[in-house]
């Protein structure tokens, strides 16, 4: 097996930044998810909901997780290996998620003052990772192939 020739080096494109980003916000979006579940469970015992509406809010804060892990996975694997599509697939699940998270801030029927705070660290960490995976995907489409 032929090792690499000596002489010849290989440019990496991937964005350090962007990598850093996904990768704290991985941890960040674990304490979030378990956050937002213990304020359910406080919301569940000290306010009035109407039926069916305390489960309707964490099945939408499930598919809000899922759809993220996935996100994340995505971003991380497609930067790492450069790969643009998986990076412009990272990007277009990024709006569920941004409108999901939105959702939580805005529009669920109890908004405490500390979700507004995990909202608000999330949607910085959203905001920053569609800047930065942007300039990815524009690194890697000028790589020329090889």
């Amino acid at each position: 097996m032929a090792g690499p020739v000596k002489g010849t080096s290989h440019i990496i494109r991937s964005s350090l930044p962007y990598q850093v980003l996904l990768y704290c916000n991985a941890w960040y979006f674990g304490f979030f998810f378990i956050a937002e579940i213990l304020l359910y469970i406080y919301k569940g015992e000290m306010l009035p909901f109407a039926n069916g509406i305390l489960v309707a809010e964490v099945i939408i804060l499930f598919l809000i997780t899922i759809l993220e892990i996935i996100r994340i996975f995505l971003g991380q694997k497609g930067n790492l290996t450069e790969r643009m599509v998986a990076v412009i697939l990272s990007l277009v699940i990024s709006i569920p998620v941004l409108i999901g998270i939105i959702y939580l801030l805005l529009w669920q029927t109890y908004v405490l003052r500390v979700e507004v705070i995990l909202c608000g660290i999330e949607l910085t960490f959203l905001g920053l990772e569609l800047i930065f995976s942007i300039v990815a995907i524009v690194t890697f489409a000028r790589a020329t192939p090889y």
